[in-house]
């Protein structure tokens, strides 16, 4: 029981604090439950089908065809995947962590995954065809090309920052998950 209210600490403070605002606030408290339950609804259906598709990764493809598409010796072949992967994504971020955790259970380079994961955040498609219509096509492309230089510079930066226990500690916690 220790263990479930340790975990779930933050969970459980907002539940008591929903309730004590519906008690206190019945109208403003019948707003948040709605507000609450459209975007645990909403984020359930988001989930589902990316847990589906990681298990499918998971299962699909081999251990020793990931090490040689994104592993250590990938060179720039791995670079230029993980960066098509991100750019290509078009869900939330927290959807993408659940697949760079997979990425690196089949021992993907720490550096491509970050890779993925900055250029999902920064420089994926549906954003840039947002600004292209907000804010013009020399805008678009002079922070695209900042974006790419500074995402490969980000990730092989700390690629390099982290020691060798510091990456078998990475490998141990995603492994025992």
């Amino acid at each position: 029981m220790k263990a479930i209210v340790k975990t779930q600490k933050f969970l459980i403070i907002v539940i008591i604090i929903n309730i004590a605002v519906l008690i206190h606030y019945p109208q403003i408290g019948k707003q948040s439950l709605i507000f609450t339950s459209k975007n645990l609804i909403n984020f359930l259906f988001m989930l589902t089908p990316i847990f589906v598709c990681i298990g499918l990764l998971d299962i699909w493809i081999e251990k020793e065809v990931m090490i040689k598409i994104m592993g250590d010796k990938s060179g720039i072949r791995g670079v230029l995947i993980s960066f098509m992967l991100g750019t290509l994504t078009a869900v939330p971020l927290y959807a993408l962590l659940p697949v760079a955790g997979i990425l690196l259970k089949k021992e993907s380079k720490i550096s491509n995954v970050l890779i993925f994961i900055c250029s999902s955040s920064s420089i994926r498609i549906p954003l840039l065809l947002f600004e292209v219509s907000s804010m013009g096509w020399k805008f678009t492309v002079t922070r695209f090309i900042v974006n790419v230089f500074v995402v490969i510079a980000i990730a092989f930066t700390i690629e390099k920052i982290l020691t060798k226990e510091d990456k078998k500690k990475i490998l141990y916690n995603v492994n025992a998950l």
